[in-house]
């Protein structure tokens, strides 16, 4: 959901099937200081691109974009490319969608959509009153990677989003306002079987599984007092407020929830190292404006924080191959335009 939103407001962000002749996949120079980043490659040029997760062989990328090179689409659609951004193609076929992800086999396309509500794009929130995420009236559907074959996995009323599924494909974890609150739950494939896994006020969102599957990294906040009147407030308007965000890891069925990071920053987009012991995600820790976010790695016991990237833009939605040896992020770096957001991957040094 949030991904729009979030970059437009806290990082100024404005906003193929083939590239222009000048803008072939090259090579990006990197800060000395991004030392496991290596062979960085720019895989989109222009418009907003992100959210980009691979298929299970490591061959495929799924990402939401619009603008720039995706100008059919009025707000996010889903896409796929090959690794080495090439063969661009367009899965979904309206509303907004987002968060995407590959099912196991690579040949079926998880994501969310407001289609069901109709094919216009629904309007932003406003702004007026602070920076907010927009809760749209997302449900999520399955379908083949060119949009045939589509079934939808959820009929609640409101939000159903931030989906991602457990690295053996028996389970989905995503977020739902189906009891009153943003919580985590898993599903199996077919939407059966529906399982709350958190219980405490306020949000719970953007999980994605440890390499084992026994484990679930997110983002949270669990405001108390007025700030929680003000959460549910805003709830009822289909609003959260997201500029405090911390990173927890749960047991898969929802036991032994423990806070990672305690430092009032906006920490999101988590996801666990190959090694099952570290989370990478990101964060403004470092910018006391709290517009510039870079990634971070951190131990689940919430020691060992280091910085990964050092641009002076947005780097966010990192992603481990399958293999564990190439990492793919969305950054501002090197846009074209002021605010373009674009895709990279890169070879993972330890």
């Amino acid at each position: 959901m949030w991904t729009r939103t979030f970059l437009v407001a806290m990082v100024l962000v404005s906003a193929c099937t083939s590239y222009p002749p000048d803008h072939r996949p090259a090579a990006s120079p990197l800060d000395p200081r991004e030392r496991h980043l290596a062979h960085v490659r720019q895989l989109t040029f222009g418009g907003e691109n992100a959210e980009a997760y691979w298929s299970p062989d490591g061959q495929w990328l799924v990402f939401q974009a619009h603008g720039g090179a995706h100008a059919d689409a009025a707000c996010d659609q889903i896409y796929t490319m090959r690794a080495d951004g090439k063969d661009v193609s367009r899965v979904s076929d309206g509303g907004r969608t987002t968060c995407a992800y590959f099912y196991p086999g690579g040949r079926r396309v998880l994501y969310s959509s407001t289609r069901a509500a109709g094919p216009a794009c629904p309007p932003e929130p406003d702004f007026s009153q602070g920076y907010v995420w927009g809760l749209y009236d997302y449900d999520i559907y399955v379908s083949d990677r060119d949009g045939g074959d589509l079934q939808r996995l959820t009929e609640t009323p409101g939000y159903d989003a931030e989906a991602t599924l457990s690295p053996d494909g028996k389970r989905i974890v995503f977020t739902s306002v189906r009891d009153g609150d943003l919580e985590l739950y898993s599903m199996a494939l077919d939407g059966s079987d529906v399982k709350r896994l958190t219980h405490t006020p306020g949000y719970d969102g953007g999980a994605f599984f440890s390499p084992d599957g026994k484990r679930i990294v997110y983002r949270a906040h669990h405001p108390e007092g007025e700030e929680l009147e003000a959460f549910r407030r805003l709830l009822k308007e289909e609003r959260v407020r997201p500029t405090r965000l911390e990173i927890w890891v749960m047991d898969a069925d929802g036991g032994n929830a423990r806070q990672v990071t305690d430092n009032g920053a906006a920490n999101f987009a988590p996801y666990f190292h190959p090694d099952g012991r570290r989370i990478l995600f990101a964060s403004n820790v470092h910018d006391p404006k709290g517009r510039d976010f870079d990634l971070y790695l951190v131990g689940i016991d919430g020691q060992g924080l280091e910085r990964v990237t050092y641009s002076p833009e947005f780097d966010s939605f990192p992603m481990f191959s399958p293999d564990g040896k190439r990492l793919v992020w969305a950054s501002n770096r090197h846009g074209a335009q002021r605010g373009d957001t674009n895709l990279f991957v890169a070879d993972w040094v330890e």
